[in-house]
């Protein structure tokens, strides 16, 4: 039964002007050095700059696979819960009806294009942002909308899901930082304590 493996990725590390920086670039050559042992078709990438550079730094360790743009990874709140969890309402203060529908807008698409089989085995990396990982592994796990809240996940982390025919997704890996060195783990988090 032919298998579409998706391996989505954060972009690395960037700075406030969502450019990659310097502990970004190193964080994307690893994450393409792990990549390289796979059979990788295609990277996918969003539009943002960020995105952009990591997925082309990765493609450099993938030389069979083409990098290509796909809007539906662009940064996007996909989903803006009825009633807001009070530790969360600060962030969607200012989300109005229009903005929330064109982030389910965005969701839908997303998960239409990527989060189904295909007629041939593939493995495609999707260098995203945290929201759309986060989407994703929600979406995989069929979980309620509101769970893509708090599923933040780390510069260049690595989580992998399966689509075939007839069977729900398969989460292999979430978060998985396994390919970089301590002092580049748990970037694009809020700091604190982490494993």
């Amino acid at each position: 039964m032919p298998t579409r493996h998706l391996y989505l990725l954060r972009h690395g590390a960037a700075d406030v002007w969502g450019e990659l920086t310097d502990a970004g670039e190193r964080q994307s050559h690893l994450a393409g050095r792990r990549l390289a042992a796979l059979p990788i078709d295609a990277v996918w990438h969003s539009p943002l700059p960020r995105a952009v550079r990591c997925a082309r730094i990765i493609g450099t360790h993938l030389p069979g696979a083409t990098v290509r743009q796909a809007p539906e990874l662009a940064d996007h709140v996909p989903h803006v819960p009825a009633e807001l969890p009070p530790e969360w309402a600060p962030f969607f203060d200012g989300y109005d009806a229009e903005e929330a529908a064109a982030g389910e807008r965005q969701a839908a698409a997303l998960t239409a294009r990527f989060a189904r089989p295909t007629a041939t085995e593939t493995h495609e990396v999707l260098v995203t942002h945290a929201y759309p990982v986060a989407w994703l592994v929600r979406h995989a796990l069929d979980a309620p909308p509101a769970r893509w809240l708090g599923l933040n996940c780390g510069n260049t982390a690595l989580t992998a899901i399966d689509y075939r025919d007839g069977t729900a997704p398969t989460v292999l890996l979430y978060n998985d930082m396994g390919h970089l060195p301590p002092e580049l783990r748990w970037t694009g988090f809020n700091a604190g304590t982490h494993p």
